[in-house]
Parts: C-alpha cells; structure tokens; sequence
C-alpha cells in the first residue's frame, strides 16, 4: 500500500505562528508576564533593549492572537494593564524550558561555534 499524501494545507498557518511565538520579542514579552500582569513601562524595563514602538507592536499581536489580555483602568492618567491569557500561559511553560534549555547548553553551543569558526577559515 502506498504511503498516504501528507497534507500541506495548515503548513502556512502553522509556520505564521511558529515564526510569531518563536521571534525574541515575543519570547521575552511572554517569559516577563509570566508571573503577574505588569504595566507598559513596567514591561519595557524588564525587556532589555526593545523600543516602546517594538513592544506596542508585540504587544498588539499578542492581544490579536488572544494570548495576552489588555485591561484599561479608568483613572486619570488612564493605567493599561497587560496579562497573559490562558492561551498565553500556556505558552510561557514550552518558551521558559526553551529558555532553559538554551542556558544549560549556552556554553556548549559557545565553544562548537569557536571551534567551527576556527576551522572554516
């Protein structure tokens, strides 16, 4: 019997959201919400080096994608409060054990790196 035809059809969908979960923004938007919802700014400082335009960004896809929720409290100046949705959370347990992983074997993947550098020339 011959083998059954793979089907392709998701392949695009689930390469979109590969590429959007796997992006190191979002990576450590998710990683930094994990805990506790934080504020903006609260986020901004906890993600090391993003722009305010790079994390409103992250931010609004991940609100698209329903794995972050965005809460308006009404006071003056009006506070945004941003938090992982269930979805989101469920997310942030494969994202911090990728996180780990890279850790535990960044000194492994440092010295290869050397090695192959050295000998590529």
């Amino acid at each position: 019997m011959p083998p059954r035809p793979i089907d392709h059809s998701d392949c695009r969908s689930v390469s979109e959201i590969l590429s959007r979960v796997g992006d190191k923004w979002t990576v450590l938007v998710v990683m930094t919400l994990k805990t506790a919802p934080l504020r903006f700014n609260d986020i901004k400082r906890a993600v090391g080096g993003i722009s305010q335009q790079m994390l409103t960004r992250t931010l609004r896809t991940l609100e698209r994608d329903g794995m972050v929720s965005r809460t308006v409290y009404p006071t003056v100046p009006p506070q945004v409060e941003y938090a992982l949705t269930d979805l989101g959370q469920s997310l942030a347990e494969p994202v911090m054990q990728l996180g780990r992983w890279a850790q535990t074997h960044l000194g492994v993947i440092h010295d290869n790196r050397q090695r192959y550098d050295g000998s590529a020339t």
